[in-house]
């Protein structure tokens, strides 16, 4: 193919299909299976988040790419097998789109957008009964295993808290979060079983989750915006000790927090 050809989706299939002809292809590729790439492909979906949120507009168009091309990559080997294809995989998030959609695409109306997420959740629910699903009318129903754990604390939370099981504002979370914090710290007075401070730990996460759902706060962008600013601060700390000719880890903990100290203060 040449470079000046303008590709099509037609030419990321041949391509897909060419890497993983069993003869012709590419040893990598044909030694992946969907257990393998899924990593991958978690890995793209972070990286054109990432891009959007330097809004880096360049480095989002390569990295959909890349994002399409996992796509690509699991409807290859479902073909491969006889479960699916690519135009199995476009024809069924048409049908669901327009399925979900009734507003748009027909002529439901709702009132508002809270009224137009029950429906959402009511139209979900009909379709894991259409699949044969067991009947499950928890209010948690469909709540996804396959997301990050802090996301899936999050969507539990704005669950049951249609039903009303929900703190009124953030005080009561506060409290609940200092509560948690001092069971932690009696598991360690305790002995630091394992298990348990697994256990305490991650109650304290749920609930920290929880609170930034009561501030209106994205909790992966709070904890992303936390790691850039200590990777900031550590790496000032690390230009400080070189400046003055002592590589930070010959300093003790007390010269090593002085730093930090100075590289905190020089952001104010």
């Amino acid at each position: 193919m040449s470079t000046a050809t303008r590709h099509s989706l037609a030419d990321l299939l041949a391509i897909m299909a060419r890497l993983r002809d069993p003869e012709r292809g590419c040893p990598w590729d044909l030694q992946q299976d969907f257990s393998t790439i899924a990593p991958y492909t978690i890995e793209e979906a972070y990286e054109v988040a990432d891009a959007i949120d330097r809004q880096d507009w360049h480095e989002l168009r390569d990295e959909l790419g890349d994002l399409l091309l996992q796509v690509v990559f699991h409807a290859q080997m479902a073909q491969e097998q006889g479960l699916f294809d690519f135009d199995d995989v476009t024809h069924a998030i048409s049908e669901k789109m327009l399925r979900r959609h009734p507003h748009v695409f027909g002529d439901v109306s709702y009132a508002d957008v809270e009224e137009q997420k029950r429906a959402w959740e009511e139209i979900k629910h009909a379709e894991r009964a259409a699949k044969g699903a067991p009947p499950d009318d928890s209010v948690l129903a469909g709540v996804s295993r396959g997301q990050p754990e802090w996301q899936r604390a999050l969507k539990l939370q704005q669950r049951v808290a249609t039903v009303g099981f929900d703190w009124p504002d953030h005080q009561p979370v506060i409290g609940k979060l200092h509560e948690e914090l001092a069971e932690v710290a009696a598991e360690f007075e305790a002995g630091a079983d394992p298990a348990r401070l697994e256990d305490e730990i991650g109650d304290v996460l749920f609930v920290a989750v929880n609170l930034a759902r009561h501030a209106k706060v994205d909790f992966a962008r709070a904890l992303k915006h936390a790691n850039a600013k200590f990777e900031r601060r550590f790496r000032r700390m690390e230009q400080l000790a070189a400046a003055a000719g002592k590589p930070l880890a010959s300093q003790g903990l007390a010269e090593q927090e002085a730093l930090w100290q100075q590289a905190k203060a020089e952001e104010r």
